[in-house]
């Protein structure tokens, strides 16, 4: 028999947990930290170099259980978003991509899966384009893409164990100057989207609460889609 629900005004508290957020020294990951961290939960803030993540797998997740005991929630949000033509992606472009991309959450979640316990949550930052792509994104569509069936499939194998693993995917975030330097991207999403904005980062972090907290606590493989509706429209 499952325990009895939390009270609503503890649904989001993260109180005594320990979270991993990897590249969260981008415009997302340091919403989400701050976010987790509001919540209460002890942050171990990876900051991304070079698509690092996957080497350093092992050494993140024992740092966190070496500085707060325990390790409980995992944000695999470090990525890479290159821009190329689909005939100008080289082997070594297209082997980075899936580098840092694909094999950086696989080897994250094999490594944090290990060091937890029941009731423990890991969530993925993938993107819209996992399930619709855009142009000259045909490497990055194809990570993110693997990034929601790997969720899924982590998810089969560590229920059993009481871990929960979520994904979510974010549509067009704002970021300082992307309204200058993207002027006709901002606007075809601004008229694409239902809810007429771009998304701010904290509309990601807050999915990623969420999914992290006992709000969650019976939703594992699942896939949130944070987009303002964009993935709503007809493609015909």
């Amino acid at each position: 028999m499952s325990a009895p629900a939390p009270p609503v005004s503890e649904l989001l508290d993260l109180d005594g947990r320990v979270a991993i957020v990897t590249g969260a020294n981008g415009n997302i990951g340091a919403a989400i930290a701050r976010r987790l961290r509001e919540a209460g939960a002890s942050v171990v803030a990876h900051a991304r170099r070079d698509g690092d993540v996957e080497r350093d797998a092992h050494a993140i997740c024992a740092s966190a259980v070496e500085s707060f005991g325990r390790l409980d929630i995992l944000v695999n949000n470090a990525g890479i978003q290159p821009v190329a033509r689909l005939e100008s992606i080289g082997n070594d472009e297209l082997a980075e991509m899936l580098r840092v991309n694909v094999v950086g959450v696989a080897a994250m979640t094999r490594e944090a899966a290990s060091l937890m316990d029941d009731g423990s949550a890991i969530v993925n930052v993938a993107s819209i384009e996992g399930l619709q792509p855009a142009f000259h994104h045909s490497h990055y569509a194809a990570s993110k893409a693997a990034v929601i069936m790997h969720t899924r499939a982590a998810a089969l194998e560590l229920g059993r164990r009481g871990i929960r693993v979520n994904s979510v995917s974010p549509g067009l975030i704002d970021a300082p100057g992307l309204d200058t330097s993207w002027p006709e991207g901002v606007a075809r999403w601004r008229t694409a989207a239902p809810l007429e904005r771009l998304g701010d980062p904290s509309d990601v972090a807050d999915a990623v609460l969420f999914l992290a907290s006992d709000a969650a606590r019976w939703i594992t493989g699942a896939n949130l889609v944070v987009d303002g509706g964009v993935l709503a429209h007809n493609t015909w």
